[in-house]
């Protein structure tokens, strides 16, 4: 990595050093040139990227930490002589660069087309009004971000961008049904539409047949690996080792929006079927407490805090099936991880999480379990449907091999997003 320069980035009225930084992502296909800025104070020594990693608490601070990022990406193609055809925005946390580049930017970026995509309509940047001073944008933009008498970096984002995407027409429609969507967010929009565009995996990533964490490899013909994996999880994390247990794991935060409540209600119930449980959240959240004490009460569900890369891939490998009874979601990326790996998805029926999933049935079709509430009593109703179709083994065997044939490639995502950016730079011409 080289060091290039440091840009001094205003926040409010102080200048904070960023440093500039390029690097190269280097994988089988391709090379992909990086530029990365740091801060000591914003970036360098935060264990956590919104979070403190082991309280879980958010950084107080997090406003002036995404008002100096954004700024740093836009003073980082100033300082290169780089001006893109299209800047992509993904989340609240950039979504103050398309308003920047419209307003304080224009000529630099005037051939720039900018992409904003809504992540998490849930999670839209809200801060203290006081935050409206510290962005130094211009007073009407400042209006446009002021929304239920705080500050709101989504709206900024959506009103200065060329177009607008979300991650699942499935979620984009749920969104446009919306009352406060319709009548509070699509004004901004000014008659652009909001695309939803389905999700993909990498599969250089995440692929079981070379996937360098996993002591067994195993793909969709020859899946004896698999079995393996599950007695590596269960060691790994300190389960019983037993081959006719369904390993039924959760990996996303523990919040009432994922379902954790509904999922922790149903435990019990699941343990008494025979199901190994495994919680894994990233940082610690108010259901982490009730989850420790499902933990410290049976020895057949464990509870893991803290980011796991290696983990996650063992996870995935090892467990039958992937639980997420999220109440809203806006795509299905682990859902699309667990096919590759032939671990079974048990979701709700919502946003993106059940596109391109199929309800399994004794007959062998299906890819995944669908559930319409996803409350305490839907949970365990589904994980005994798992059970009854996991021992008859030509069906589970077919089930499996249904979800690890799925298409859950980039080409979900490439091809529409390609076209995208090709149409909205004919604009420029």
């Amino acid at each position: 990595m080289n060091r290039l320069r440091d840009i001094p980035i205003p926040v409010g009225v102080e200048e904070f050093p960023a440093t500039v930084k390029s690097s190269s992502i280097n994988n089988p296909r391709v090379k992909v040139q990086a530029y990365i800025t740091t801060n000591t104070n914003f970036l360098d020594a935060r264990k956590g990227i919104l979070a403190d990693n082991t309280t879980g608490s958010l950084f107080p601070d997090n406003d002036e930490r995404y008002i100096f990022y954004n700024r740093t990406v836009l003073e980082t193609c100033l300082l290169l002589g780089w001006f893109p055809d299209v800047i992509h925005c993904i989340g609240w946390q950039t979504a103050l660069v398309p308003a920047y580049m419209r307003t304080m930017f224009t000529d630099a970026f005037k051939k720039t087309k900018i992409v904003m995509t809504i992540d998490d309509f849930a999670e839209q940047g809200v801060f203290s009004p006081k935050t409206l001073a510290k962005t130094n944008l211009p007073e009407p933009v400042r209006d446009i971000m002021k929304y239920k008498n705080k500050a709101n970096f989504l709206r900024a984002g959506i009103a200065h961008a060329d177009a607008v995407t979300t991650l699942s027409p499935g979620y984009a429609e749920e969104l446009l049904a919306l009352k406060e969507f319709k009548d509070n967010w699509l004004p901004l929009f000014k008659r652009k539409s909001l695309d939803g565009i389905a999700h993909g995996i990498d599969q250089l990533q995440w692929n079981p047949k070379n996937d360098a964490v996993l002591k067994s490899k195993y793909d969709a013909k020859d899946r004896s690996g698999k079995a393996l994996c599950r007695e590596h999880l269960q060691k790994a994390v300190g389960l019983p080792v037993d081959a006719s247990a369904i390993v039924a794991s959760f990996v996303n935060q523990l919040s009432e929006s994922e379902g954790a409540d509904a999922l922790l209600a149903a435990v019990p119930e699941m343990v008494k079927e025979g199901v190994q449980v495994i919680l894994r959240s990233d940082v610690p959240t108010d259901f982490t407490k009730d989850a420790l004490a499902l933990q410290k009460k049976f020895p057949t569900v464990k509870v893991l805090i803290g980011s796991d890369e290696e983990m996650l891939h063992k996870i995935m490998a090892g467990s039958t099936v992937l639980l997420k009874p999220a109440r809203s979601c806006s795509h299905a990326q682990y859902v699309r991880v667990a096919l590759a790996y032939g671990t079974i998805p048990v979701v709700r029926q919502t946003g993106g999480l059940s596109e391109g999933l199929t309800q399994a049935d004794a007959q062998g079709t299906g890819n995944a379990f669908i559930m319409k509430k996803a409350d305490a009593a839907d949970i365990v109703s589904t994980l005994k449907s798992v059970k009854a179709l996991q021992s008859i083994h030509a069906t589970w065997d077919q089930l499996v091999t249904n979800a690890m044939t799925s298409n859950v490639s980039w080409t979900l995502s490439s091809k529409p997003y390609d076209e995208l950016y090709r149409n909205l730079l004919k604009e420029t011409k």
